[in-house]
């Protein structure tokens, strides 16, 4: 048996988990690292977590009181477990299933329930020995996949789990797997095709910011970004397409340009339909539910533009089969 876990950053599952949920966000100093001693920053990250949560619970109510990330990704653990373990045997690029070799999906969350610590340890009392590990963030960057996957070390060590027992796969990342690229440039393809002249419209990759000091130091996500655009660019042909970054907060330097700046940017420019692709985000959440299809599309309204985005990848079955090829292709690693 060859177990699985997908990894995500988590989400607030009702009104009364967002102020706890940010509190774990800003006590991890691997991505937030506040301007006091560590050992001050959860004291420090509890007070950020009480000024902030009243107004990030008004953002949750209005797509519906709670993130759908838990949801979504039991539902991508589910998928992916019922493709692995398929019968008839899978699909020709996607051999795998029919040798035997069974598949057990788990999730774990970095800072909401399950966390990556309580879904390791149900990992081991059920037996794994072999454990491929995904982070379902394509672009590597150390705020996300290298924040999870310490986390992961951090509880297996802990459990004094022994190297020979116990053999990990970690998956870096998967910004150019040629299935994941298949996948996105479906949903974008979908999205334009709801225009009336898709050749007009103006294509925004919206990407999570992150510090600059992170690129500065070396972090490969901003060069993770430009290679997926790339890839999904040769799928599609020649678009008018730019890059901007959203969700960033606090008195740090950000990867620039905002999504927000783009769009006044084109709307100036006197175009009148935009289309946003959601470029580092797998699933649905506050990002794109309450930033892009509510204030941004409110922003650019305001200004005569047609904003849409296209849908996430969430549960699609071509995302699905990339999550597969991604763990098939390794599973010679525990042979």
């Amino acid at each position: 048996m060859i177990g699985v876990l997908l990894l995500n950053l988590g989400g607030p599952d009702s009104l009364e988990s967002v102020r706890p949920f940010l509190f774990n966000l800003f006590s991890d100093r691997d991505i937030i690292k506040l301007p006091v001693p560590s050992f001050l920053q959860r004291g420090l990250a509890w007070t950020i977590a009480a000024l902030r949560s009243k107004k990030v619970i008004g953002y949750y109510r209005m797509i519906g009181g709670k993130s759908p990330i838990l949801d979504i990704t039991r539902n991508q653990a589910e998928a992916l477990e019922r493709f692995l373990n398929t019968n008839p045997p899978l699909p020709p690029l996607l051999k795998g299933g029919e040798e035997g070799i069974k598949y057990k999906v788990y999730f774990g969350m970095r800072y909401s329930p399950p966390f990556i610590k309580d879904v390791l340890m149900k990992i081991i009392k059920d037996g794994i020995k072999s454990l491929i590990v995904i982070p379902l963030f394509p672009q590597h960057s150390l705020a996300t996949t290298g924040s999870s996957f310490k986390e992961v070390k951090r509880a297996l060590n802990e459990f004094g789990v022994q190297v020979s027992e116990f053999r990990v796969n970690y998956i870096e990342s998967w910004y150019d797997d040629p299935f994941y690229l298949d996948a996105l440039s479906e949903k974008i393809k979908e999205g334009l095709d709801k225009f009336n002249n898709p050749e007009n419209v103006q294509v925004i990759f919206s990407a999570h910011s992150l510090p600059k000091a992170f690129i500065d130091e070396g972090d490969p996500y901003l060069r993770h970004l430009h290679a997926t655009i790339s890839g999904v660019l040769e799928r599609l042909g020649n678009t008018n397409y730019h890059l901007s970054f959203q969700s960033r907060s606090g008195p740090v330097r950000w990867l620039e340009p905002g999504t927000d700046e783009i769009i006044d940017k084109l709307a100036e420019e006197g175009h009148k339909e935009i289309l946003i692709v959601p470029i580092s985000f797998v699933s649905d959440h506050l990002e794109t539910l309450y930033e892009i299809d509510i204030l941004y599309r409110k922003i650019a309204e305001e200004k005569g533009v047609v904003l849409r985005r296209t849908e996430s990848l969430n549960t699609s079955p071509k995302f699905i089969e990339s999550l597969a090829e991604i763990v098939l292709s390794k599973k010679d690693y525990f042979v």
